[in-house]
């Protein structure tokens, strides 16, 4: 008797054929498949200061020359092109400008040539956006509904915004490293307007959106929402950092109670965790470095560098005995600024770098108030101060740029009030700075010692070519560029 197959095995014999005639016509035709880019990693992203490369992968290996030459960024953004495999970075040599579109667009590019004879083919033409954050800062307000308000001021948008409530008075803020989130601390109205400080910490978001390329930020957030992150029940809130990538908060606190009252402390809250207590670290003023896992600190004659993870009771990673404050560090973390005090009475300025190299940038009878690395660190950014040459002991604040290759000072604005507030925009487009007009006893506060009645805010462009002259932005105090 003659076996007849299964239906199963009938059904696999049939799709054996389709696939072998499938692949033997792929085979005898040839390759159809046109090149292309099959990734763009800054697509429809939210691009800072700190996003310095782009990349486009392809199916196929392409021919770099042609497609070197054929790309073209609208509007044009210096940088230069490498490539790896399948894969093109396009790293930008100059700073991104904030508040701007950008199209990228890849046309007429051929393939790699396979063989001497074979025609290489042309890929699909290729066209991807992205955009830069939007320019914008914040600052405390000073008048009416304003006084002691959070501010949002987005230029890019031509949108103002009052992110905190009246009911609380700001002392001190630090912007989240991607501008979505603002840390700050803030005393209740009740209790400030008796001349008293006890603040907590909150934070607030901006409305803004943050969209960087490989994170996924998840939903757009509206401006205005508080949250809490450090009561001040027992322990009296004197100073905070926020670390450079988020991660963790390091505050100064004195106990309001107990057996050592008057004994300040240093505390870490990491984020997602409780606040730990940095057991041994005593010392004054102190900033977080820029790898947001070590802390700077002065103590005793020089400064010290101590680790925030694992044992914080280890041995220093580092001590500078010579200087006595930081002032600022390089982005990157490859440099800082330090300020040493004379025993003639004058300051010094060093720039130091990981390398052990310590450089003399300025030596003044004033002060030296602000110092900002520019993004490429070519030039620092400074708000200085000069005594006055009569009896009685006057400084004059102005801004200056100090070259890091020559020392050279150049001054760039004149001041006529000492109690003055600076910061760099992130593409270095502009510098945005306060001008306290009358002070007050009963009036909002720069810090817990200082007041203004009124204060106007000044944005000095620094484009080449264009207008150096600065304009008035409104009133406010202690004005912040976000990241």
């Amino acid at each position: 008797m003659k076996h007849r197959p299964h239906p199963l095995d009938r059904v696999a014999i049939a799709v054996m054929v389709i696939l072998t005639a499938l692949i033997s016509f792929i085979i005898l035709g040839g390759d159809h498949t046109v090149p292309m880019v099959r990734d763009f990693n800054w697509q429809d992203k939210q691009v800072g200061i700190e996003d310095t490369a782009f990349i486009l992968s392809f199916n196929r290996t392409m021919d770099w020359s042609s497609v070197e030459e054929h790309l073209t960024l609208t509007p044009n953004l210096p940088g230069k092109v490498s490539w790896s495999g399948r894969r093109l970075a396009y790293t930008l040599t100059e700073p991104i400008p904030y508040g701007t579109k950008f199209q990228v667009q890849l046309n007429q590019v051929e393939e790699a040539r396979r063989s001497p004879n074979a025609q290489p083919k042309v890929m699909q033409p290729f066209s991807g956006t992205f955009r830069s954050r939007d320019r914008a800062y914040v600052y405390i307000g000073v008048n009416g509904e304003e006084s002691g308000r959070l501010i949002l001021n987005n230029l890019t948008q031509d949108q103002k915004a009052i992110l905190t409530p009246a009911d609380l008075v700001v002392t001190e803020f630090k912007p989240y490293p991607y501008g979505d989130r603002i840390l700050f601390s803030a005393t209740a109205k009740s209790i400030a307007s008796g001349g008293e400080f006890d603040p907590k910490l909150y934070t607030v978001t901006t409305g803004l959106y943050a969209n960087p390329p490989d994170l996924d930020s998840g939903p757009q957030k509206p401006a205005g929402e508080i949250e809490q992150v450090l009561d001040n029940q027992q322990y009296q809130i004197l100073k905070f950092d926020l670390a450079a990538d988020g991660s963790r908060i390091v505050v100064q606190r004195v106990p309001k109670n107990g057996a050592t009252p008057g004994q300040v402390s240093l505390w870490q809250l990491p984020t997602g965790k409780s606040i730990q207590l940095l057991e041994n670290v005593q010392g004054g003023d102190f900033m977080i470095a820029p790898d947001s896992r070590s802390l700077v600190i002065a103590q005793g004659q020089g400064l010290a560098i101590l680790p925030l993870e694992g044992s914080v009771n280890d041995q220093p990673l580092e001590f500078l005995p010579k200087f006595g404050m930081v002032l600022s560090f390089a982005s990157d973390g490859s440099a800082a600024t330090m300020l040493k005090f004379n025993p003639d009475f004058t300051k010094s300025l060093f720039l130091v770098t990981t390398q052990g190299q310590q450089t003399e940038l300025l030596k003044t009878t004033g002060s030296v108030i602000r110092a900002i690395f520019s993004p490429k660190k070519q030039l620092l950014y400074c708000l200085l101060t000069q005594v006055g040459n009569g009896e009685e002991y006057v400084e004059t604040p102005y801004l200056a740029t100090i070259d890091l290759a020559t020392q050279k000072e150049t001054r760039l604005l004149n001041l006529p009030k000492r109690d003055t507030s600076m910061d760099l925009a992130p593409d270095s487009s502009a510098l945005l700075f306060d001008q306290a007009i009358e002070a007050s006893p009963d009036s909002a506060k720069i810090d817990q010692t200082n007041s203004v009645n009124t204060s106007n805010l000044w944005i000095l462009p620094l484009m080449t070519g264009g207008s150096q002259q600065p304009y008035s932005v409104g009133s406010g105090i202690n004005p912040q560029w976000l990241p």
